[in-house]
């Protein structure tokens, strides 16, 4: 069977050796390819991912707020309309513009894949390869239902206000049309690419361990089991990073934990589950509660520029993450998915059955 199908072919090189872990799809099994090449396309390609997804954001954003401003009369300035529709979402377009830029990660992130790395863009999605939408729908039912309970119980003695900002409705579908997007493109790029791309990146430390005497007793035994380890941590471990990095402003200790943490429940959830699936129905569902209590409660503006974030606000919200993640995996589990790429190549027949 030929490597790619469609116009898709002419640019498809490689595919992921049999039986590998979601992180290990873009390793290529070839000895010419250099430690030193391998590097540089998982570190080269991490940065050119990282500053393409800000640059395009930007513009994106820019241009539709642009747009929209235009559509409406151009009122005042169009710097001042940006900050006020965009910078403090005081308009449901100042939303979607700011979605849809970040939801540019998604091609930015199968552009990377294919072009950059020679690989079918369809194994972002998981090991299958593809969408597994059967669990994906699943996974989303129950984000809604346990980080929105404990979402809730996190609330109790705190007031709830109802000042929804006007017009609501509009605000209220921006919210629930753009903000998957969004979610689903910071998890495309970041436990999608970026952890592929480092783990691809970091030299592989456990075939000269294995063709030693490395089976014994003490440090022979720790050796191996980090070799084993250690390239898909280093891929969970920097794209967390640089997911908390680029998610922090100023919100103190506790605001950086918080997504460093999430990235790191996410990234063992694609280790465990072999895809992106329910890493995305759990920032969805976290995205739409935070956008739509921020919306009817008038405070739209504070959720934009949040302050710093509490040890208790991030104890509730791990609680609440760890607790899906247990039952993701347990729902993987009963419904037999796929954690590695199948043992035949090009859609031959394959040891693990797939939803």
């Amino acid at each position: 069977m030929s490597v790619g199908q469609g116009w898709l072919g002419r640019f498809v090189r490689h595919e992921p050796r049999p039986e590998v872990e979601y992180p290990g799809v873009l390793v290529v099994d070839d000895a010419q390819r250099t430690p030193l090449r391998a590097l540089s396309l998982g570190v080269g390609g991490g940065m050119l991912s990282v500053l393409g997804f800000l640059w395009l954001a930007a513009l994106v954003t820019g241009g539709l707020a642009w747009v929209f401003w235009t559509a409406s009369g151009s009122p005042g300035t169009f710097a001042s309309y940006s900050s006020s529709a965009v910078g403090d979402f005081a308009s449901p377009w100042g939303i979607v513009a700011a979605h849809l830029g970040l939801a540019m990660a998604i091609p930015l992130a199968f552009t990377m894949v294919l072009f950059v790395h020679r690989f079918h863009p369809r194994w972002l999605h998981s090991v299958q390869p593809g969408f597994r939408w059967r669990y994906g729908l699943v996974a989303l039912i129950a984000a809604m239902a346990i980080l929105g309970v404990v979402w809730a119980l996190s609330r109790l003695g705190q007031p709830w206000q109802f000042a929804p900002a006007e017009p609501v409705w509009g605000f209220l579908i921006a919210i629930v049309l753009t903000a998957p997007l969004q979610a689903a493109g910071e998890e495309y790029l970041f436990r999608g690419y970026l952890l592929q791309a480092l783990y691809s990146a970091a030299p592989n430390l456990n075939r000269p361990l294995l063709s030693s005497d490395a089976s014994g007793e003490g440090a022979g035994r720790v050796g191996l089991w980090l070799a084993r380890g250690y390239q898909r941590w280093f891929g969970v471990i920097g794209s967390a990073l640089l997911f908390a990095l680029l998610h922090t402003q100023n919100q103190g200790l506790a605001g950086f934990l918080h997504p460093f943490a999430f990235g790191l429940l996410a990234g063992w959830l694609v280790l465990r589950t072999g895809g992106l699936e329910a890493g995305i129905a759990a920032h969805v569902v976290n995205n739409l509660i935070a956008f739509g209590y921020t919306a009817l409660s008038g405070t739209l503006a504070q959720a934009r520029h949040p302050g710093e974030v509490s040890w208790a606000e991030l104890a509730w919200n791990l609680a609440g993450y760890a607790l899906f993640a247990v039952v993701a995996v347990r729902v993987a589990d009963r419904m037999k998915l796929a954690r590695t790429t199948p043992r035949g190549r090009f859609g031959g027949p394959a040891t693990h059955p797939v939803k």
